[in-house]
């Protein structure tokens, strides 16, 4: 591996080999999502508790401060929206030259497999790797699934982490699983972490889940709606950022919630 894909991943992932990225990228097939109206003042006191950020070049250039010193994880796949016919049927958005020129530590690119377009979104995959691997750019690999929340069990998981894996991901995105995630872990030779899907009951269930996934084998969390559409997003970030990088238990992270959300 060459000295600026390793200079760029030891930014993504920390010393202790876990990370933090928190995605603001929902804008791009759900519009203006709620908390997500203003990206930027969103984000701004949750900066100190994330690793990086996963959000798309419009707002990334309308809405982040260029000062900040987070790494930045460039949504480069879209097209069809949520009322569209298939989230599917996405297409690469942005070139290389936009991501050096946007300074990304990374891309991240969705792939959906088990759909009618399970060809194009993988080639994009594959393709935005061929890219990348040319000046040094890690791609994260999101195995999404749209509507279909009855796919997001270890098996169609597996299959999914090890396909974006064996394109040549750096690292994959997927969905936490309550039985046989450690499976979905050992079958993908590169690192994983955990997506939040949609937004938890209660703090405890992201707590728990964050801990589980974390004790079978993923390396960290990217995680949205269930931090910022939080009424208490710090705590919960704050919270999440002790299981992550201080190996907290998911009661203690409770206790931290609740202290900062007293404060």
């Amino acid at each position: 591996m060459d000295y600026g894909m390793k200079n760029r991943l030891s930014r993504l992932i920390k010393p202790d080999g876990r990370c933090m990225f928190m995605p603001i990228d929902h804008g791009y097939f759900l519009g203006p999502t709620r908390c997500l109206e203003r990206p930027g003042e969103t984000v701004k006191p949750l900066l100190d508790y994330c690793d990086a950020l996963f959000l798309t070049r419009g707002v990334l250039r309308a809405c982040i401060d260029p000062a900040i010193d987070k790494p930045i994880i460039l949504r480069v796949s879209g097209g069809p929206s949520i009322v569209g016919q298939d989230l599917a049927d996405e297409l690469v958005t942005t070139t290389i030259e936009e991501v050096i020129r946007l300074n990304a530590a990374a891309v991240g690119i969705s792939i959906f497999v088990g759909t009618d377009y399970e060809t194009q979104t993988i080639m994009n995959l594959a393709e935005m790797i061929n890219e990348c691997e040319d000046y040094g750019i890690p791609v994260m690999a999101v195995t999404a699934v749209g509507k279909e929340t009855e796919k997001r069990e270890a098996r169609f998981l597996s299959l999914s982490c090890r396909i974006a894996a064996e394109m040549g991901a750096k690292v994959v995105k997927t969905y936490w699983c309550a039985k046989d995630f450690d499976k979905v872990v050992e079958g993908c030779p590169v690192p994983v972490v955990m997506a939040g899907g949609p937004k938890c009951e209660t703090e405890r269930e992201v707590f728990d889940f964050v801990y589980d996934g974390l004790q079978k084998g993923a390396i960290g969390v990217n995680l949205g709606r269930n931090i910022w559409q939080n009424p208490n997003p710090v705590a919960v970030a704050k919270a999440l950022h002790a299981i992550i990088h201080e190996n907290a238990k998911p009661q203690e992270a409770e206790d931290i919630f609740n202290e900062a959300k007293n404060k």
